[in-house]
């Protein structure tokens, strides 16, 4: 039979933690490890071994310790030494209370490690056999906190919302086959120049239909206006805005006009297509826009025919960006919030062949965003943009007052 120490240096018998006791279980028996590797660090030598002839501080049993967790108190063993020298980092002497554990673990999710991996690591690392199910609990408890973000309340007015999507692997619930669906996002920003993620929607097929639902969404979360909305060319989708906002000014979003435009030539011509395009949206007006692109066509019309045809056919969506002043276009011009916030996700993702479910991908991409957020969200030059769409739309928008 072990002694007391070794078996609660090592946790539960087998290192095996099931449904049974859920997260008291699995906090107990992780600390129990984590407690006994602070000690082994501390004195150098494994439990069990022998000690080195110049080691002088030995293990020296354990001493018992209530904490509390939000799933209930539970009694730890807490190694010692003989010389008294040891203090554990993962619960310092007077502490009581200790939690955090399920969000380590939702944080090992959030940085796209699946449930297999969480697994593995857990049991690599403390010698803990996790079950699946056990880690899916913990993180479907995230579902909870989507669903409430996804019904909070919004701002009565926003300054700029710049719509996008990227594609997914989603496994499909009726047919279960996997499928390239969509997931798009609005990423708003307030009167205050912060950004704000507004919502996620994923969906197979984008149409009139969906978007208008999308848009209804946002008027019953207290959205009653939106000055302008960036777009990307999303079949339906202007339309869809103004029926539920009819005073918003849609915009083509200029950086994504640009990419499709260069899809259409060699990779040798991109950069002296993207320098001629450039004049296009840099002009002063409209006018002296059309003149570029008429320029542009004459140019490279005859080798890329379908450049020009591309912007014509988006030119009313293209024009509301040269009324505003070089402040506000580059709020609107520039995507980089938008495709910062793109690229932790697909970092996130991009260990996942697939996911089971829209749930699973759904509580992947909220942590992205969740995390996101907490980083810098003030928009550059907020304070001269501001003023300027005071003054523009002085009847539907007022400035909060610092």
């Amino acid at each position: 039979m072990q002694p007391a120490d070794s078996r609660h240096e090592r946790g539960t018998t087998g290192g095996q933690v099931t449904d049974g006791g859920l997260m008291r279980d699995l906090r107990k028996a992780l600390m129990q490890r984590m407690l006994g590797a602070e000690l082994t660090e501390h004195l150098g030598y494994e439990h069990g071994e022998v000690a080195p002839p110049v080691q002088t501080n030995r293990r020296n049993g354990v001493s018992r310790k209530t904490v509390k967790s939000e799933d209930g108190a539970f009694e730890l063993a807490v190694p010692r030494d003989r010389e008294g020298s040891f203090e554990p980092r993962l619960i310092g002497k007077g502490q009581t209370r200790i939690d955090g554990l399920d969000d380590k673990i939702i944080a090992m999710y959030a940085r796209g490690m699946s449930v297999r991996d969480i697994r593995g690591h857990l049991e690599e690392l403390y010698g803990l056999e996790v079950s699946p199910d056990l880690i899916s609990r913990v993180t479907d408890a995230v579902l909870d906190e989507v669903k409430e973000w996804r019904s909070r309340a919004l701002d009565a007015v926003y300054p700029v919302v710049i719509f996008d999507a990227l594609r997914v692997k989603i496994r499909d619930k009726d047919s279960r086959i996997v499928k390239n669906k969509a997931v798009y996002l609005a990423l708003g920003i307030t009167g205050e120049g912060e950004r704000e993620v507004l919502g996620l929607w994923i969906a197979e097929n984008e149409g009139a239909k969906f978007w208008l639902s999308v848009m209804t969404e946002l008027r019953n979360r207290g959205v009653q206006d939106i000055l302008i909305a960036v777009v990307d060319g999303l079949k339906g989708f202007p339309e869809a805005i103004t029926a539920a906002f009819p005073q918003t000014m849609v915009q083509t979003c200029v950086v994504h006009l640009v990419r499709h435009s260069l899809n259409f030539c060699s990779w040798k011509d991109r950069k002296a297509v993207a320098a001629k395009l450039r004049e296009v949206y840099v002009a002063e007006t409209a006018e002296a826009a059309w003149d570029a692109l008429e320029a542009f066509d004459a140019d490279w019309g005859r080798q890329y025919p379908s450049i020009a045809q591309a912007w014509r056919r988006a030119w009313q969506e293209v024009i509301p960006f040269f009324a505003f002043s070089p402040e506000i276009r580059r709020i609107i011009y520039t995507t980089k919030a938008i495709e910062s916030l793109n690229r932790i996700i697909r970092k996130a993702i991009k260990t996942r062949g697939s996911f089971p479910s829209e749930d699973a991908a759904e509580k992947l991409i909220y942590l992205a965003i969740r995390g996101h957020e907490k980083t810098s969200r003030t928009v550059r030059g907020w304070l001269t943009a501001v003023n300027q769409f005071a003054i523009m739309f002085e009847d539907r928008f007022k400035p909060i007052q610092g």
